[in-house]
């Protein structure tokens, strides 16, 4: 659940924990006239400025975040932060876990702090409108996965094969196949299968032109159309099937069919 946090006048904040492994904290803030002081985090703070501009202190050097920008601020290192225009800032901000990316690359994320990739800002930006929906749990951390895979192979760690085995693929969709109710994270998917997650997201969207969380999800749909067609109740198909409730049963089944369950149970009884 995000917490609103008492602010000082013109100025929004929106933090909560979420339930992704690897992700401590999101962020989302609009302040107009605060300044932060030198600080440090525990975390790798990933930020993405959507209006305004930041200026800030790092290792003695003087930096910016804004435009299209990604940055990256390492854990432990001190840095402040005032925004560059009396209109002041918004960001968005995923802190981290520091074991998300290895302890070698902080030296490299202090002198490469802001950098301009629009592929892995979309990723970002798509995960902050991903991580907060109930259900959507594969889908974000198919996104982080790739955000981490990006940062590291910037950052100067080896970036993962360009030339994809096809095996992966077929193992992750037949484990999908035998949890289409109950699920697999991809984490859990990475360890049975000894793969890296990264590797195992492109393997498969490549392979089947849709992502694990796509795929796992267009089957939940086809299994609650089934169990709508064999006369369950509309009250019990939706965790049956492996959606997180109704209503993100209904966003998914509207979304591939274009109808909803309910319509498609009456259709299916003749009743209009």
């Amino acid at each position: 659940m995000a917490t609103r946090r008492a602010c000082p006048a013109g100025a929004k904040i929106s933090a909560w924990r979420p339930r992704l492994d690897g992700v401590v904290e999101v962020l989302h803030a609009h302040f107009t006239d605060h300044a932060y002081p030198m600080h440090a985090h525990g975390a790798w703070a990933l930020l993405i400025v959507d209006e305004g501009g930041i200026r800030y202190d790092l290792d003695r050097h003087e930096r910016g975040a804004f435009g299209d920008l990604v940055t990256l601020l390492p854990p432990h290192v001190p840095h402040n932060g005032v925004s560059t225009s009396a209109r002041g800032f918004r960001k968005r901000v995923l802190y981290l876990a520091p074991d998300q990316l290895p302890d070698a690359l902080v030296g490299a994320s202090v002198d490469n702090s802001a950098f301009v990739d629009p592929p892995l800002r979309r990723a970002i930006s798509r995960l902050h409108g991903t991580i907060w929906q109930p259900g959507e749990d594969l889908e974000a951390e198919s996104h982080l996965a790739e955000i981490t895979e990006r940062l590291g192979a910037r950052l100067g760690r080896p970036a993962l094969p360009a030339r994809l085995d096809r095996t992966p693929a077929h193992r992750l969709r037949d484990l999908l196949e035998d949890n289409v109710a109950a699920g697999v994270s991809l984490r859990d998917a990475a360890r049975i299968l000894h793969f890296h997650p990264a590797y195992l997201v492109r393997s498969f969207s490549r392979e089947f032109g849709m992502s694990p969380h796509q795929y796992l999800i267009s089957r939940r749909v086809d299994l609650a159309r089934r169990l709508i067609l064999a006369g369950e109740p509309l009250g019990s198909v939706a965790a049956a099937s492996g959606f997180y409730d109704q209503p993100h049963l209904i966003r998914h089944f509207k979304r591939i069919l274009g109808v909803s369950p309910k319509s498609f149970a009456l259709d299916r009884s003749g009743r209009h």
